[in-house]
This record gives structure tokens, C-alpha cells and sequence, in this order.
């Protein structure tokens, strides 16, 4: 008796999907093409971040001072918002344990993240915006060192400083020894988030990540304030610092472009 013939045309294929394999593909490449070395960089320059800006503690009375003088340019401007933002959300703990959540996992992880995936996925990009992050910080210890700002959580006795007395994991992120307290303007806490926002805006096709893109820092903006940390115009002159960084990052990015262009149009460059 003749055996029935089994189609196997359709059957599901054993394996991971294409895509998976794809990015595994991709992971693997980049391994090969500089991702451990780029990963020590970046990890030494967050080390440095945090010993800089720790080594340029100002004085109490002088970052005192100083946020006296933020806080009457805000009175003077009309945007002296610190306490109203608080208001609005100090009586519900559901918007305090968003804004706290918003400001711990809201920064390092989705910078980190998206470096990661640019580094993979898209290499130019991913240099403009660790470019931008380095320019940007550069300037921030110059602020740091001579001008040290005293965040409202340590001058306003009517706000709380609700990210310390609500959440003990932003101290795990960001150990108290590797911190500057003083270091409220300019605000990079919210202008590196504007950064990755404006580099996946500029990468990103899907509508999802684009929304994302646009809500997180500005949602990172509110949180910054609501929680005390950072005073209004610390945001404005985050948002400042770091217009200049990636201003410098594609600027760099053009020249780069250009510069491998010639070559290959010498027959310098084979790649």
C-alpha cells in the first residue's frame, strides 16, 4: 500500500523568524566593527561625567546665591512655575510615582538604549548623537564649575524633593558619592532627552517611536520641574547647551560625509 504523499509547502518553518535572524545577523557584525571598543568609550565618559561633575562641587553659599539670582530672572520673566508644577501633582501619588518614574528610568535607560540601537542600526546617527551628548556635556562642566546652582528642592522649604522621598531607585542609577547636587543649570537631565528625541525623529519611520520621540522629553520637562530638581529656566538653558552640542555633531557629521565622498571619488576609499 503506497504511503500518502505529506505537503510540506506550507508548513511552519522551524527556526526564528527572518527578522530575528536578521538582527542577530546585525548584532554579530557590529560586534565586529567597533562595539565593545564604542561601549568602553562611552562607559569611560559617563565615569567621567560623574567625577567631573563631582570634583566641580561649588560651595553651598555660592550655589545658593546663584539660584536666588535663577529664581528672580524667573520672577522677572514671569515663569517662575516650580511650585505650581508641584501643586499639581504632590497631593495624587499616582502623578508623583509618574513623575518620579519619568525623571529615574525616563533618562539613562532610553539614552543608553537608543544608542545601542542606533550604534547597531543606523552608525551615522548614532555618532551625531554621541557627538552631541559629548559637546553638550563639555559645555555643562563649564556651568558646573562656575556656576553652580543649588536645585529648588534645596532652596523652596515649600517644595519635596519627591524622587528621594518616594523612590530609593534613582540613588542605585546614580550613587550619592558620583553626584553634584549643585549642578541644576543647565538642565542635561532634560536636554539629552531632547537630543535622542531629535535624532529618532530624524531616523525613525514608524509612527509609534516618532510619538515617543516627541512625549519623552517633553514629558521629561515636567518631570524635571514637578520633582524639584531643576528650576524652569534650568530646562530653557538645557534646552540651550544642547541645540549648540548637536548643532556641532552635525556639523562634524557633514564634514565627515564630505570628506569620504572625496575620497571615494579619488579612489581612496574602496568601502
Amino acid at each position: 500500500m503506497a504511503r500518502p504523499v505529506v505537503h510540506t509547502k506550507n508548513a511552519p518553518r522551524s527556526g526564528p523568524p527572518d527578522w530575528v535572524a536578521r538582527a542577530r545577523r546585525s548584532v554579530a557584525e557590529s560586534a565586529h566593527e567597533g562595539f565593545a571598543r564604542e561601549a568602553l568609550l562611552v562607559t569611560l565618559a559617563i565615569v567621567a561625567y560623574f567625577a567631573i561633575r563631582n570634583a566641580t562641587v561649588g560651595g553651598v553659599d555660592q550655589a545658593t546665591a546663584n539660584a536666588s539670582r535663577v529664581v528672580r530672572l524667573e520672577d522677572w520673566l514671569g515663569i517662575a512655575w516650580e511650585q505650581r508644577l508641584q501643586g499639581l501633582i504632590v497631593d495624587h501619588d499616582v502623578l508623583v510615582m509618574l513623575a518620579n518614574w519619568v525623571y529615574i528610568w525616563g533618562h539613562w535607560p532610553v539614552i543608553l538604549g537608543t544608542a545601542t540601537v542606533l550604534f547597531v542600526h543606523r552608525r551615522d546617527r548614532y555618532y551625531v548623537l554621541r557627538n552631541a551628548l559629548f559637546v553638550s556635556g563639555a559645555i555643562g562642566f563649564l556651568f558646573f564649575a562656575f556656576f553652580p546652582v543649588a536645585p529648588p528642592r534645596l532652596v523652596d522649604t515649600a517644595l519635596m524633593d519627591t524622587v528621594t522621598n518616594e523612590s530609593s531607585s534613582y540613588r542605585a542609577l546614580q550613587p550619592p558619592g558620583l553626584t553634584n547636587q549643585y549642578a541644576a543649570f543647565p538642565s542635561l537631565h532634560f536636554g539629552w532627552n531632547v537630543v535622542v528625541g531629535i535624532v529618532l525623529v530624524l531616523v525613525a519611520t514608524h509612527v509609534a517611536v516618532r510619538v515617543f520621540a516627541v512625549v519623552a522629553p517633553l514629558a521629561m520637562s515636567l518631570a524635571v520641574v514637578a520633582t524639584a530638581n531643576h528650576f524652569v529656566l534650568d530646562v530653557v538653558g538645557g534646552l540651550v547647551v544642547v541645540a549648540i552640542g548637536l548643532a556641532v555633531a552635525l556639523a562634524v557629521s557633514r564634514r565627515s560625509a564630505t570628506a569620504t565622498l572625496e575620497r571615494r571619488e579619488c579612489g581612496l576609499d574602496d568601502g
